[in-house]
């Protein structure tokens, strides 16, 4: 029991230790607001005194009143400093606003410049696609149909009235010119056809230069001549291209196949190839030859290789054409294509 009081009283004055410490730093505060208080209070007598011979201007005041007023003049001031710097920063962005603007109209005045021209563009396009499709016989769509001249714009190219004006009336324009290009693409599509048949036809006709790389000149023409060996008055069935050395690659001039590999006494070394359409084709001279007979070759296969065999005064190829029975000149049917 004296351990149980010896506690609640050392509680007790703990207790009290505590509400007396907080009573006295109440009392110290409100001591310092009171003397705060009483210096704000206390009165202040300004005078102005004039170099002049003028009257002394004096009033009084409380250092609280003048604090506010010092404060409020510093806020005045810095208010204004921040809206002067707001305004200077307004006034830039609206500089930089201007000239952005500036460019921007520049812009579109150029895009607008390159979208007349696109449209003139469009219009000699239109006009080589009628006349294109005229040629091959391609109906053609009212899409397509032939417009006015007179105006610069797809209104005329279309034959749509002026509904609208400004960006929107570009907008439209661009809207007119995909939709039309839209509908030009079938009809290119008819002609991409019509060339690819025509490169196969093409690929069966002997149509190139029968010497890899487009190389070799004409030593020898087609027709009625004197013989390089005989001195003889004769007629050359071929062509004679000579490349001044052996061992340049000779190539099928079109699609065929391989009817004859043989050696000849005046030819040399030679190959016949049969194509479509009653088309034959001879190499001859050939330092050696790389198919068989039977093969089926196609154009600008290597046949063989270039070389003096034969009655021959020099490495060339004599290269001839027949159809059907006849003999015809090679040179017009070398200058339509080059081989690679």
């Amino acid at each position: 029991m004296a351990r149980t009081r010896h506690y609640k009283k050392i509680e007790k004055n703990v207790v009290s230790s505590l509400l007396h410490g907080l009573q006295s730093f109440i009392n110290c505060i409100g001591r310092f607001f009171v003397r705060a208080f009483r210096v704000c209070d206390s009165k202040l007598t300004i005078m102005i005194v004039p170099h002049s011979q003028s009257k002394v201007i004096n009033f009084r005041t409380n250092v609280f009143a003048l604090a506010f007023g010092i404060i409020l003049v510093v806020g005045i001031v810095s208010s204004f400093i921040y809206f002067k710097k707001q305004d200077s920063g307004i006034r830039e962005e609206l500089a930089r606003s201007m000239k952005e603007n500036r460019e921007l109209l520049a812009s579109f005045d150029e895009l607008r410049d390159e979208n007349n021209n696109v449209l003139q563009t469009a219009k000699r396009f239109r006009s080589s696609l009628s006349q294109t499709l005229s040629l091959l016989g391609i109906n053609q769509s009212s899409t397509v149909a032939k417009a006015s001249v007179s105006d610069s714009d797809l209104n005329s190219l279309f034959d749509t009235k002026d509904s609208v004006s400004g960006s929107t009336k570009e907008a439209s324009d661009m809207r007119q010119l995909s939709s039309y290009l839209e509908s030009a693409i079938q009809p290119i599509e008819q002609i991409g056809k019509m060339l690819e048949s025509q490169e196969t036809l093409f690929a069966d006709i002997p149509n190139i230069w029968p010497v890899r790389g487009g190389i070799g000149h004409v030593s020898q023409p087609f027709g009625q001549t004197t013989h390089p060996i005989t001195g003889n008055w004769y007629i050359h069935k071929g062509l004679d291209i000579s490349t001044w050395r052996s061992g340049d690659p000779i190539l099928a001039t079109a699609n065929g196949q391989v009817v004859t590999v043989a050696y000849d006494s005046g030819f040399g070394n030679y190959v016949i190839i049969k194509h479509k359409h009653g088309i034959y084709t001879r190499y001859c001279h050939m330092a050696s030859t790389r198919v068989k007979k039977g093969q089926f070759v196609s154009q600008r296969d290597v046949i063989g290789y270039i070389g003096s065999t034969g009655i021959s005064t020099g490495p060339h190829l004599h290269y001839e054409v027949h159809i059907g029975s006849d003999v015809v000149d090679p040179a017009k049917y070398v200058n339509i294509k080059v081989a690679k």
